[in-house]
């Protein structure tokens, strides 16, 4: 994955929800935390290759890893997620907004 240092809160968001592979880690962990192992079941990936995308999705502040024991998990950090939300939201209002105003000059008010 390319530096992400330039990248601000909602773009590193972004850039890594980029990846299907991550997008459906996220949708795994939206049910609740996991383990490692459990994550990598499904994909047709090594460990390391998961460990991989899990980093990219930890330093985005997508997810939160722990290891207690010898088990390691991953849990949603919601805060990214809502960042990214707001952002989009706001986009949506003002494309409505122009819309309402494109609306208006076609109907001649």
């Amino acid at each position: 994955m390319p530096n992400q240092s330039g990248l601000d809160p909602v773009g590193r968001v972004f850039q890594a929800l980029a990846d299907p592979t991550r997008r459906a880690i996220v949708e795994r962990l939206v049910r609740g935390p996991a383990p490692v192992k459990a994550l990598a079941e499904p994909l047709t990936m090594s460990l390391p290759a998961v460990m991989q995308h899990l980093q990219v999705l930890e330093r985005a502040g997508v997810i939160v890893s722990e290891k207690v024991g010898r088990v390691r998990s991953c849990r949603i950090e919601p805060t990214a997620l809502r960042q990214a939300e707001r952002w989009l939201s706001g986009q949506r209002t003002e494309q409505e907004r122009q819309l309402d105003r494109l609306d208006d000059y076609l109907k001649g008010t």
